[in-house]
């Protein structure tokens, strides 16, 4: 039996185009509806839409398993889709967010798991280790490139209103925390479920691209605008690459925290007038 945190059952290389591709292109449609443009009637629509069609072609015969793996990851993106999840950090919102990421977290690990009878969705921590002396100065580069590139991004378009203003201890606590939570959710919903199900049907460049979609979706939500996208776009290529070589969960999640750690730490900078006088704006 395979190792609980593993899916180690043998499946062969996806073709280099398959009908996966049409179903699973529709999901990350419907996550731009549903995500940055807040079309909630339409993007249900659309990711039931993209549900149907990867039942039908299983049906059919041109995938396998595609309809349970589809499944599983639409009722995590349509719980996170039901409230906004833009930066409020008020204690009503935090306790409802906090409850939305953890049942959009949960729900495509138990319907894999549980209902379906497989182990699409796994969160292999360990991966490949020790770290190369590369990935440790990949590290590096992330707190480096963020020190450069974040404040300039932040401060110059005004986008750090998008969270909320913190000055006392508690508020400034609160923000830390939900950075933090948010920065794992990503990793857990967006790459060990949807790009780790996307994998599993389409080729990893197919599917890296199509996961970066919903990924940045959900990053201009929370407040990732103007033109973030050039940041965030690469991050989510990034991630989503560096997820399949390393089959660490421990690696990636280390990295976008370190990313976050720097957000952080330019939002107070900016809400408080340079109170942390480590940033070149």
């Amino acid at each position: 039996m395979p190792h609980p945190a593993t899916d180690t059952t043998p499946r062969p290389a996806p073709p280099a185009w398959s009908v996966a591709l049409l179903p699973i292109a529709v999901f990350a449609s419907s996550a731009v509806l549903l995500l940055p443009f807040r079309l909630l009637i339409a993007g249900y629509v659309v990711l039931g839409l993209s549900v149907g069609l990867a039942w039908l072609t299983d049906r059919m015969g041109g995938t396998s398993r595609l309809g349970p793996d589809m499944t599983s990851i639409a009722v995590g993106l349509a719980i996170v889709s039901s409230v906004s999840v833009a930066a409020d950090i008020s204690w009503g919102n935090y306790f409802l967010l906090g409850a939305i990421f953890a049942l959009s977290a949960a729900a495509p690990y138990v319907l894999s798991r549980w209902v379906f009878r497989d182990r699409a969705v796994c969160y292999p921590w360990q991966g490949t280790w020790p770290w190369s002396p590369i990935q440790w100065g990949y590290l590096g580069l992330v707190l480096v490139a963020g020190w450069l590139l974040l404040p300039f991004y932040f401060i110059t378009t005004g986008v750090y209103m998008n969270w909320p203003a913190v000055h006392e201890w508690h508020e400034i606590l609160r923000l830390f925390i939900g950075v933090n939570a948010v920065g794992t959710w990503d990793e857990l919903f967006f790459i060990c479920a949807v790009l780790a199900i996307f994998v599993r049907h389409i080729p990893i460049w197919q599917a890296n691209i199509l996961q970066t979609v919903v990924f940045v979706s959900f990053l201009w939500e929370l407040g990732y605008q103007s033109w973030g996208p050039v940041l965030t776009i690469p991050f989510a290529l990034l991630q989503g690459w560096l997820f399949t070589r390393t089959k660490s969960l421990a690696y990636v999640l280390t990295v976008h925290l370190l990313f976050d750690l720097i957000v952080f730490l330019v939002i107070v900078h900016a809400r408080n007038d340079g109170a942390v006088p480590i940033f070149l704006l």
